[in-house]
């Protein structure tokens, strides 16, 4: 039977299935590299953090997987950005919905080399390489490089950047756009969720109980 759509063709859904798999073992793999999951490590600099979690995956939810994946059908934004790809689960789902679309990229942003080098494998494995662009480094650096409106915004790198990620991203967003944040449980994105929800910012926002809770703000 012909897949529906690019998330149960068998390669993407292959791949996903096989990163989640793995992604069961962060908890351990944190506790022999001497983190906690999730926010659990001592201060460092962004890179030191990236460094100290090369092994963890830290993934979304499939279930946020999938609410991105609708969010990015509907939208039909033409450039989706990503904060913080980690090994490129998210990633996936972003441009399963932008192949979908028939138009659209994902330009995502990671510190760690090792996990930008598997991430780079895991695309093309999936078939959705020529969809992404990976820019390495520390996005308040790389973004500044970024020459096209953000038309979907995805912040799930450190929670404590994503306010200055999102300040940064802020005058590339137009009306009407969508900024998406992933774990609103955490007490380190207080300071992004108290911006966004206030009316004097310029969003008007809403949790999503999906698994540790997703932020939806739309951009007036």
């Amino acid at each position: 039977m012909t897949p529906t759509h690019t998330l149960a063709a068998p390669r993407v859904a292959a791949t996903l299935s096989r990163m989640f798999e793995r992604a069961e073992q962060d908890e351990t793999t944190a506790a022999r590299v001497g983190a906690e999951l999730p926010g659990g490590f001592a201060p460092m600099t962004p890179q030191e953090h990236a460094d100290a979690a090369a092994d963890i995956y830290m993934p979304i939810s499939a279930a946020g997987g999938e609410l991105l994946y609708n969010l990015v059908r509907a939208v039909r934004p033409a450039t989706i950005v990503e904060f913080g790809m980690s090994y490129g689960i998210s990633t996936l789902y972003l441009a399963a919905a932008a192949r979908d679309n028939g138009a659209g990229r994902v330009v995502t942003t990671e510190l760690s080399k090792d996990k930008i080098a598997a991430a780079r494998r895991t695309f093309s494995e999936a078939g959705l390489d020529d969809l992404i662009t990976v820019l390495e480094g520390d996005a308040r650096e790389t973004f500044h490089n970024l020459d096209v409106p953000a038309d979907f915004v995805l912040l799930d790198g450190w929670k404590d950047l994503c306010l200055p990620v999102l300040r940064l991203l802020e005058p590339r967003l137009q009306p009407g756009t969508l900024v998406i944040a992933d774990d609103t449980n955490l007490s380190s994105l207080q300071p992004y969720l108290d911006y966004v929800r206030n009316p004097e910012n310029g969003y008007q926002s809403v949790n999503f109980p999906v698994e540790d809770g997703m932020e939806i703000s739309c951009r007036l």
